[in-house]
């Protein structure tokens, strides 16, 4: 059975009214954390490529990524759980794991199971929520997994939702 049902869901899947690049994240994350993310990527065989500065290499250790100095290269991981759907993680910060998925590639419940089953494989993995945001309003989630249902969930009103300027 499907974690939320199109329908019922659709206009957080709205680019005008999410914006196009929600942003998804695990807060209270760690460098072994986001490891045991790359090692999921790795054991699912998820088509991906690492980039600094869009230069393709090899994935790094997180340790290795999250320790780079400041004017390094701007990193980028760009997970395909299937070849519709993209995920881009960008190594922010150590304490949150962060990506980003196009909504205008999200449209359907082919689509919608697609991330979901994505934020469960993830959530489950390191046994925290994931949170999904409208672009530019961090704090203010609107669906994520949920550790304790072991399922993605509706967070807010669907009719309530506004993207930030971000």
């Amino acid at each position: 059975m499907a974690d939320l049902l199109w329908d019922d869901v659709k206009c957080l899947f709205d680019p005008d009214l999410m914006g196009p690049l929600p942003d998804v994240r695990v807060p209270d994350a760690s460098t072994g954390e986001w490891q045991e993310v790359l090692d999921l990527v790795a054991e699912r065989e998820w088509q991906c490529q690492y980039s600094e500065d869009e230069t393709p290499l090899p994935v790094p250790r997180a340790e290795a990524v999250l320790s780079r100095s400041a004017n390094a290269g701007y990193p980028s991981l760009r997970v395909w759980p299937t070849a519709d759907v993209l995920a881009i993680f960008r190594f922010h910060a150590d304490d949150e794991i962060d990506f980003d998925v196009d909504l205008r590639e999200l449209q359907g419940q082919g689509q919608l199971d697609v991330f979901c089953g994505f934020l469960r494989e993830i959530g489950r993995r390191l046994g925290k929520p994931v949170l999904m945001d409208p672009q530019g309003r961090c704090g203010h989630p609107v669906l994520g997994f949920d550790v304790d249902a072991d399922r993605v969930v509706l967070l807010a009103e669907p009719g309530q939702v506004t993207a930030g300027d971000g």
